[in-house]
C-alpha cells in the first residue's frame, strides 16, 4: 500500500493537467459504443487541455485474448485517436491490487465466501418463500448476498481455504460504512462545459460486493480504483451503465485513502430493439464496418463528432 500511495504522490506532482483514460477489455471486438466512448474521451481531453491514456482491462484471463487486444489498437488507430505512449495492462499489475486487498484485510473489512452463485440464488429463493417478501436487489438487479459466510469463524474459514475450496473475497459493507461513520460519501460530477456538482452516494445498496476471486486476486471495482490512482487519472468518462457502480469505487477510495476523480457519464448507444450495444449480443464490430468500406469520418459523423 505504501508503494501505491508513493506512486500516487509522484504522479500528481509530475502531472498537473487533467488526465483522462479509455479502458476497454479485450474480450471481444470493439463496436460503435466503444467508439463513442473513446471519441468523447478524446474530445473532453482536448477541450480541457488534458492527457488521454489507454488502459487494457484484461484481468479476466479466461475471456481476454491477445488478438482482441491487437484489434483494439488497430480500431483506435483507424479512428484517429492518439493516446499517451505507455499503455497499462492490468494483467501485469496483480501485485498492485493485492496490496490494496491486503490493506482492506488488515482493517478487518473483507472475508472469504465459499458460496457458489447457485447457492446464493437458492438461499435468496428460500428466504423469499419463507417471508413472502421480495429479497432486496442491487442497482444491477442481482439479489444482495444474504451473508451466509459473513460470520464464519476465522478457524473454519482458514480450514476451507487450506482445503482448496473455491471462494471469493467479499467486502463487509456494514463494517466498511461503520469505519467511515462521519461525513457523506460523494464525488464531483462534471459536464462537457466543465460545470460541476456534488453527488452523494449510497454504496450500501450493493451489499457485500466481491473484491477478488481465488484465481484472480482482484475485481473490476478494486482494479479500476487502484489503476486510476497509479495512473493519476483525474477525470473518468464512461457510460451511464457504470454510474451506479461508482458508489462502490468512491467507498473504496475513501477506505484506502485514495483520491476520487471527477466523473462524467455519457449516453449509451442502442440498437433497433432498444438494447444497448454489447459484445455479448454480437453487436456489429468496428472491424466489420471497416471491412465493409465504412470510413472513420463516416463513423465520426454518425456519432456526432464532426
Amino acid at each position: 500500500m505504501a508503494r501505491l500511495e508513493a506512486n500516487h504522490r509522484q504522479k500528481r506532482m509530475a502531472s498537473s493537467p487533467p488526465v483522462f483514460r479509455f479502458a476497454p477489455s479485450p474480450n471481444g471486438r470493439l463496436h460503435l459504443g466503444h467508439a463513442y466512448s473513446a471519441l468523447i474521451n478524446q474530445r473532453l481531453a482536448a477541450r480541457f487541455g488534458g492527457e488521454l491514456l489507454l488502459r487494457i482491462e484484461d484481468i479476466d484471463l479466461t475471456r481476454c485474448r491477445r488478438e482482441f487486444e491487437q484489434g483494439i489498437h488497430k480500431d483506435l488507430a483507424w479512428l484517429g485517436i492518439d493516446f499517451a505512449p505507455q499503455v497499462r495492462r492490468q494483467s501485469q499489475h496483480f501485485y498492485d491490487y493485492r496490496q490494496a486487498l491486503d490493506r482492506l484485510d488488515a482493517m478487518g473489512l473483507i472475508y472469504p465466501c465459499f458460496c457458489s452463485r447457485q447457492e446464493v440464488k437458492e438461499a435468496v429463493r428460500r428466504r423469499e418463500v419463507e417471508t413472502e417478501i421480495p429479497w432486496p436487489r442491487d442497482p444491477d438487479g442481482a439479489p444482495l448476498y444474504p451473508g451466509t459466510c459473513r460470520d464464519r469463524s476465522m478457524v473454519d474459514a482458514q480450514r476451507h481455504c487450506e482445503a482448496g475450496k473455491p471462494h471469493v473475497l467479499r467486502l463487509a459493507m456494514d463494517r466498511a460504512l461503520t469505519r467511515l461513520a462521519t461525513g457523506s460519501l460523494l464525488y464531483r460530477l462534471f459536464d462537457e462545459t466543465g460545470a460541476e456538482r456534488d453527488v452523494v452516494v449510497d454504496p450500501a445498496r450493493w451489499g457485500d460486493v466481491v473484491l477478488a476471486r481465488k484465481d484472480v486476486p482482484t475485481s473490476y471495482h478494486l482494479s479500476v480504483v487502484v489503476d486510476d490512482t497509479l495512473q493519476g487519472v483525474s477525470h473518468v468518462v464512461r457510460g451511464k451503465d457504470l454510474e451506479a457502480a461508482t458508489e462502490i469505487h468512491v467507498l473504496l477510495q475513501r477506505l484506502l485513502g485514495l483520491p476520487t476523480p471527477r466523473y462524467h457519464f455519457h449516453r449509451l448507444l442502442i440498437d433497433e430493439t432498444g438494447q444497448k450495444l454489447a459484445k455479448s449480443r454480437l453487436s456489429r464490430s468496428l472491424a466489420d464496418l471497416r471491412a465493409d468500406g465504412v470510413t472513420p469520418e463516416a463513423i465520426r459523423r454518425q456519432l456526432g463528432f464532426t
